[in-house]
């Protein structure tokens, strides 16, 4: 399966409900799921990952754990997303063998290149835009910084952060391969409408 360029992020925070966003963004089309729960205990990880999972197989999507290479075996997901206090590319390469999808984050030029090296099937670069759905990250990197990382690398690049349709063209002008959301998409009033307009909006630049 060719790597989707949308990649719809569950948030996991109080009031949301991820899987009635999941279910409204693989109804819109979305190919892509990561699952990403950092509030979780591993138990509600662990049944939010299979129930996504089982959705995603349903609509012939992709499911990526985030964090949690364990887990993605665990529910056999279609790969995992490592950040830089997670385990390395290179030990996430050998749990999930080469036929699973191995994301890994990077915010510079030389991170990109080693996890690149290391069998990273993409990267998440960012945060491109200020956001507020995670804490403790460093400055914007805009789409020219994670263009920088897309021209040094020859895997996709995931623009991560402060994505919206608006931005879509901008980021993926700058290198960009496509662009992962979580607010865009479980802030949204109808989640399946928002997926469907990045959808389009990504198409858009690819067609051009």
């Amino acid at each position: 399966m060719a790597l989707g360029r949308l990649h719809v992020v569950t948030d996991t925070r109080p009031g949301r409900d991820p899987l009635r966003t999941v279910a409204a963004a693989l109804d819109a089309g979305a190919t892509v799921v990561q699952v990403r729960g950092k509030d979780l205990t591993d138990a509600e990880l662990y049944e939010l990952a299979s129930r996504v999972t089982d959705r995603c197989a349903r609509h012939g999507a992709l499911c990526i754990v985030n964090d949690r290479p364990d887990v993605a075996l665990a529910v056999e997901a279609g790969g995992a997303h490592v950040g830089e206090h997670d385990l390395p590319v290179a030990a996430t390469r050998r749990l999930l063998g080469p036929g699973r999808v191995v994301g890994a984050t990077a915010r510079d030029i030389d991170a990109g290149r080693r996890h690149a090296a290391a069998g990273a099937s993409y990267l998440g670069v960012g945060p491109t835009y200020p956001t507020t759905t995670k804490a403790g990250l460093p400055a914007p990197l805009g789409p020219d910084g994670v263009g920088r990382v897309a021209a040094a690398v020859d895997i996709p690049v995931i623009a991560v952060a402060g994505i919206t349709a608006r931005r879509v063209e901008a980021v993926l002008a700058a290198g960009a391969y496509g662009v992962a959301v979580v607010g865009a998409v479980a802030d949204a009033a109808d989640p399946a409408r928002a997926t469907a307009a990045l959808l389009a909006a990504l198409d858009a630049v690819v067609a051009a």
